[in-house]
């Protein structure tokens, strides 16, 4: 939390971070699961942390269902590109789509991921 308190941000914006951050973080079992089932020939040991923490806010986010999941998953890239490894953006952007299309069809809505690439 103490990035957050570090960034020129807007109060709005520092504060929605920290719900965000405090939400995944009391929410990490269910996260979990989520990733578990869809990060497929991945234990989430073997997930780099900065990875793993970017797909359990993303699965926070997609669970909390405020966030169209085309932003979420969007969101989710731009911080993989910013902090993670170059093949990570791919790789978050499967299991997120993966994700938010199990959400979008279990709910009876049709799916809604990330249909472009843009790694």
């Amino acid at each position: 939390m103490e990035f957050i308190s570090d960034c020129n941000a807007s109060p709005d914006t520092i504060g929605s971070a920290r719900e965000l951050l405090s939400g995944a973080l009391g929410d990490t079992d269910r996260c979990n699961e989520y990733l578990q089932r869809h990060c497929r020939h991945w234990g989430l040991a073997r997930l780099a942390l900065v990875d793993r923490s970017i797909l359990r806010l993303g699965v926070h986010e997609l669970l909390d269902g405020r966030t169209p999941p085309k932003v979420v998953i969007a969101e989710s890239l731009k911080l993989a590109r910013e902090f993670s490894t170059a093949e990570s953006p791919r790789f978050i952007n499967g299991v997120l789509d993966s994700v938010a299309k199990e959400l979008a069809t279990g709910n009876g809505q049709l799916a809604t991921g990330n249909d472009n690439d843009n790694d």
